[in-house]
């Protein structure tokens, strides 16, 4: 099976078409450029299409087959993700105008994390705003931390069975996983994928009683929800996004530059613990996503402060890792009871899995009559 699997993120579109568990192509292009990019790659024989979905609210709890109604099912839940349900939505429609004889896919990126508990997911609000108004914690990032925990098993040569991993996937948008024995049981982000982290432009955790402070201060509802989204994070902090910005202006000791960087750390830090702890402790650590795998030193800035969790760098591995091209490694330091690794993150094969896994008895076999 020929499977084109298009994810649609917030700071980029990757493009990917695979035969099989073989690459074909993969390309990642800036959102502008994506139409052009996936018109290309259209051209070519396609026998299914996965798109990744950021949320898919407590309906899409697995890979579903899209159709109007699905379709109509993910335009709602655009609220709650309004950074990326908007770009899946226009490539759907662009691959279903295109391919209008071929399944199309939608594998959720919530769905992963339906196997958390009740005391993991639940907030404590209102029974109506639980009940009725969906609030609850979601968590994102899944099919990201789904690859991540198997491949860090697979580099380790251990049981996902046996492990209890912390899955930190590090990028413009960011996020932390306790996979416990192969289940999600905890994650940072929460209802909308604004929680958790200090990311690119996103505020990550606040004092909910913020917002309506600063509003009732006198400013615009939609102008702060747009600016926890949009131009909180590094970008209100330090002016720039970047994170490779932020690292090189530290170096010239640029003090708004050095704060975010501090503040990043320190989350990244405290985070990590607290998935520990809702496992009862850690086997492996393994970062993923453009800052996690292309970012030695910020690894470290992590890590440095985890020797409680029984974690620790070797230098010269950590180094290297990721830097020359090779990124999945164990970076960890010999001796020490938990694991660190670093790896490619790989959303295209899960996707790809998870679209033959739902087509292999469905449209795209013969009807026996």
């Amino acid at each position: 099976m020929r499977t084109l699997v298009i994810n649609a993120g917030s700071s980029s579109v990757k493009i990917a078409l695979l035969d099989g568990h073989e690459v074909v192509s993969r390309e990642t292009v800036e959102p502008d450029d994506a139409q052009d990019a996936l018109g290309k790659v259209l051209e070519e024989r396609v026998d299914a299409v996965g798109h990744r979905v950021v949320h898919g609210g407590t309906r899409f709890t697995g890979p579903t087959l899209v159709d109007d109604d699905v379709l109509a099912g993910i335009e709602d839940l655009r609220a709650m993700a309004p950074l990326h349900q908007g770009p899946a939505l226009d490539a759907l429609r662009q691959a279903r105008a295109a391919l209008p004889d071929v399944a199309q896919v939608a594998c959720f990126d919530t769905a992963f994390h339906t196997t958390m508990p009740a005391a993991a997911h639940t907030y404590a609000v209102p029974a109506r705003w639980r009940d009725e108004l969906r609030v609850r914690r979601y968590g994102f990032h899944g099919l990201a931390h789904e690859w991540s925990a198997r491949r860090a098993a697979e580099l380790l040569g251990r049981p996902l069975e046996q492990l209890r991993t912390v899955t930190a996937h590090l990028g413009s948008g960011a996020s932390l996983c306790a996979v416990d024995r192969g289940r999600s049981v905890d994650t940072t982000m929460g209802f909308t994928p604004t929680a958790g982290l200090v990311m690119g432009t996103r505020s990550g955790d606040l004092d909910p009683s913020v917002p309506p402070y600063v509003i009732g201060e006198g400013l615009d509802a939609g102008d702060v929800a747009t600016a926890l989204d949009r131009k909180s994070g590094l970008q209100a902090l330090a002016g720039s996004s970047d994170l490779r910005d932020v690292l090189a202006r530290v170096d010239t000791g640029d003090d708004d530059a050095t704060l975010a960087l501090d503040v990043w750390v320190h989350r990244a830090r405290a985070l990590v613990a607290a998935m520990a702890a809702a496992m009862g402790g850690v086997d492996v650590l393994a970062f993923s996503g453009g800052v996690g795998e292309h970012q030695p030193r910020l690894r470290a800035a992590i890590v440095d402060g985890l020797g409680f969790l029984g974690l620790a760098l070797d230098a010269e591995r950590n180094a290297a890792a990721g830097v020359d091209g090779e990124v999945d490694a164990v970076i960890g330091a010999d001796g020490h009871p938990g694991a660190v690794v670093v790896l490619e993150a790989r959303e295209d094969l899960v996707i790809a899995g998870q679209v033959r896994d739902l087509l292999e008895d469905g449209p795209l076999q013969d009807d026996p009559g």
